[in-house]
């Protein structure tokens, strides 16, 4: 386990992703709106169960850009007919991922991805691969047993790596 900050980065484990198909909302955030990104998602629970949702699994996608990230916090949906026309939807292509744990606080999340870019991937062997267009280039999973209240519980980054 390495540590930088408050979040440690446990050693992943690697899975075979299957393609998803994701709706939520997306918003365009520089480096000093990072902070502002809980808002996004408290507008997107307020929707309640989008049409088509499979699941109860959360998610964020993150697309960098040349002053951010575009991020899309969203859901699972087997199509994208009914959806509410604020709703943004990308597909997650199937991959091999390095899937890491994040155990701390939602809040501390930037510290195991500096530690995942900054210390893993530079020490693992492993290399990073170049989202397709439109695809992320990572994507947080927020699993049935994350708390929103508390922050807590049940968060993965999912990293795509060669193979």
């Amino acid at each position: 386990m390495e540590q930088q900050g408050t979040a440690a980065v446990e050693t992943p484990r690697f899975e075979n992703g299957k393609s998803l198909l994701i709706a939520g909302l997306r918003g365009h955030f520089t480096m000093a709106e990072f902070d502002s990104i809980p808002a996004l998602w408290q507008r997107f629970v307020s929707f309640g169960r989008l049409p088509n949702m499979t699941g109860n699994v959360y998610y964020g996608l993150c697309f960098p850009v040349s002053d951010g990230i575009d991020y899309l916090c969203g859901v699972e949906v087997s199509s994208v007919s009914g959806l509410p026309p604020e709703v943004s939807h990308t597909t997650i292509p199937a991959q091999r991922y390095a899937v890491f744990a994040h155990r701390a606080h939602v809040s501390q999340l930037r510290h195991t991805l500096d530690n995942i870019w900054h210390r893993w991937f530079p020490s693992s062997g492993h290399q990073p691969v170049q989202p397709a267009p439109g695809a992320p280039a990572f994507f947080e999973r927020y699993g049935e047993r994350f708390n929103p209240q508390t922050g807590m519980g049940d968060i993965e980054v999912w990293m795509p790596v060669q193979k």
